[in-house]
């Protein structure tokens, strides 16, 4: 989880209709021999459109001024990087794999208990083996010029992560078992019922999650197995913060959909990585694009504990660093 937390909303589409009515009575004969209908007694007017939203609330606006303020700040100090690593960020594939195994073989959080942070210890691989079909929606809150960027953003990325991964990712319109919730703090009261109606048996604590977060919590990702305490993923759903000016918004979509694919912790010691809560960098890293090159080796099985991983981990990073064989 990214630095903080976010919100993302249900997409609601307001439909208008509109009715147009002619002056025929120049047309119309001055008599007639048919006799009209009886009027009825009661007509009943049509129901009004859905009014549209009058605008960002007080709260919506202060957040937006304090994220602008958060951004300009970070780069000031030559944070939020953009590009990827460089000279003075080498790593080896020893370094390669401690990291992966900080981040893809432990747990940010302990399961099932909320924002409770791990006691540490390994865990397991976590991946996806079923196609991943993602799809954004937007709070009625979230300005259309807005929600067509992000839309965008999450359409290459996700491509992106497909070329990396090997594994089948894709947009689509409907049928999803990845949702980018994109919502707006005036949308907050959407986030938990749309959270339990995409998984009517979520944790309690989970979804709690949502009431109340605070603005410490830019954007957050939670992943559900398909069976009960497993670890092969099948449904994921991300919140981010639409009051976010333009980079951080991509850097919550950047962290939290890598961490839905199974790159689940962040920790200090990885660099160049956004899996980093010292912000150095805004979005994946050539570091983080071979983690996830391991994590999808298909050697590597959900479940699979740390002694049975890292030496697969480890050729493959070999492979990948040209340390190794191919």
């Amino acid at each position: 989880m990214r630095r903080g937390g976010c919100f993302a909303a249900v997409a609601a589409l307001f439909g208008i209709v509109a009715l147009a009515g002619c002056d025929s009575s120049a047309l119309a004969p001055r008599k007639t021999s048919v006799t009209p209908q009886e009027r009825p007694a009661r007509v009943a007017a049509p129901e009004p459109a859905p009014a549209a939203p009058a605008g960002p609330s007080r709260a919506s606006r202060e957040l937006e001024a304090y994220y602008t303020r958060v951004q300009n700040d970070l780069l000031v100090r030559g944070l939020l990087r953009t590009d990827g690593g460089g000279p003075d960020t080498q790593f080896t594939d020893t370094m390669l794999v401690r990291n992966f195994e900080r981040i893809a073989l432990n747990e940010e959080y302990e399961r099932g208990a909320g924002l409770r942070p791990s006691r540490g210890g390994s865990s397991a691989i976590k991946k996806w083996t079923k196609p991943i079909r993602m799809i954004a929606e937007f709070g009625p809150n979230v300005p259309a010029a807005k929600a067509a960027k992000d839309r965008a953003a999450l359409s290459g990325y996700a491509a992106k992560l497909s070329r990396i991964t090997g594994h089948p990712i894709s947009m689509v319109e409907g049928g999803a078992n990845f949702h980018v919730l994109f919502m707006a703090e005036d949308d907050r009261d959407r986030i938990a019922p749309r959270i339990q109606a995409l998984v009517p048996d979520v944790n309690r604590s989970a979804l709690q999650l949502f009431d109340n977060l605070p603005r410490s919590i830019h954007c957050l990702v939670i992943a559900f197995s398909d069976t009960r305490g497993g670890y092969d993923y099948g449904r994921a759903i991300a919140v981010i913060r639409t009051e976010h000016p333009d980079l951080l918004r991509r850097s919550c979509i950047h962290e939290e959909v890598a961490q839905g694919l199974g790159l689940g912790n962040d920790d200090p010691r990885a660099r160049p990585s956004i899996f980093n809560d010292d912000d150095e960098f805004a979005l994946l890293t050539t570091h983080d694009e071979l983690l996830l090159r391991i994590l999808y080796d298909p050697r590597l099985v959900p479940g699979m504990r740390a002694d049975e991983a890292l030496p697969i981990a480890r050729v493959k990073a070999a492979e990948l660093m040209g340390s190794g064989p191919s």
